[in-house]
């Protein structure tokens, strides 16, 4: 899967790589879940939508939504110019950070997207 998860104490910020995104093209559509909302790691939790292709977004590790990125419903084209920064989709409360664990580092995910 192409999401990522940056952590900060019990919270996770998720959104879509810089590979995804460029893979993607541009995107015209972001379909984001409700804050309180609950998800099981691997769980849809929403869409992105590009003039290439539709994909769902998963979410990589257990929890309740706690924000979403509100600007990317009004102008989802952040997601184009800054996919891991101004560009995540939500974030969530982990219910398990051990599950951290099974997510691929930085260093791993960039090697397998060079193959």
């Amino acid at each position: 899967a192409h999401e990522y998860a940056f952590t900060d104490g019990k919270i996770a910020t998720v959104g879509i790589t810089e590979f995804a995104e460029n893979a993607l093209g541009d995107v015209v559509f972001i379909d984001l879940p409700e804050v309180g909302d609950d998800f099981e790691k691997g769980d849809s939790f929403g869409s992105v939508e590009s003039v290439k292709a539709a994909s769902d977004v998963y979410a990589p590790v257990s929890g309740t939504v706690v924000e979403i990125n509100e600007a990317l419903v009004d102008d989802p084209a952040i997601v184009n110019g800054s996919a891991e920064d101004k560009g995540w989709f939500i974030k969530i409360e982990m219910d398990d950070e051990s599950e951290l664990s099974d997510l691929l580092t930085p260093e791993a995910y960039k090697e397998i997207c060079e193959e």
